[in-house]
């Protein structure tokens, strides 16, 4: 049986009022996530929030048994997919304008090595940033040291940690996947609020 020209022309129009409420539905998500993504940027770049970052990929859970601070051959450290991936996270601080920042880490090995492959400034040392994986009893104490730490932080530039997946979640209270960025606006009433996150 021979469709009727006028029976054509309807399913073409639906199906091209369709696809273009696709697109559109596409166009909008995009644009909001850019309008998302620039608002975390302006409140990072204006000393409104901070970053706090998981370590890159570094394959396993917590640290042999072996484990020294300060011998990196005895900890988990970075993959190369994790080099590569901390490199991305230096691009992207980079290509948002920040060129150079307060870089703050763990004095774990492979958050030394994420901290430093951002290339976006001197590398110190934070004790309250060390992981507590495998002493859970520090938890509480570590975490009051971080925030009293946060309170009186140094300013002038915008400020980037580098730590661990319990440290972050002990603090903002959100699990973390790693080389994550969390972009967190300190309250005045000691607590912290997540802005977003990035993944590179």
């Amino acid at each position: 049986m021979r469709m009727k020209p006028r029976c054509l022309m309807s399913r073409c129009l639906a199906a091209g009022i369709a696809i273009l409420l696709s697109l559109f539905s596409v166009l909008h998500s995009a644009l909001a996530s850019e309008t998302v993504d620039e608002t975390l940027w302006q409140a990072f770049k204006a000393g409104e929030a901070f970053a706090i970052m998981r370590h890159a990929i570094a394959p396993g859970t917590g640290d042999p048994a072996n484990f020294k601070l300060g011998e990196c051959s005895t900890q988990r450290n970075l993959s190369a997919e994790g080099r590569e991936q901390a490199r991305r996270a230096g691009e992207l601080f980079r290509a948002n304008g920040v060129k150079e920042a307060l870089v703050y880490s763990s004095q774990w090995c492979r958050c030394r090595e994420t901290a430093r492959l951002l290339a976006t400034g001197p590398v110190r040392d934070l004790e309250s940033l060390n992981s507590f994986y495998e002493a859970y009893e520090r938890r509480s104490g570590q975490t009051r040291e971080l925030k009293a730490w946060l309170q009186a932080r140094p300013t002038g530039k915008p400020l980037i940690l580098v730590t661990h997946q319990v440290n972050i979640t002990a603090l903002v209270g959100d699990s973390v996947r790693s080389g994550e960025i969390f972009f967190v606006k300190p309250g005045s009433d000691g607590e912290y609020t997540v802005l977003g996150t990035i993944v590179p």
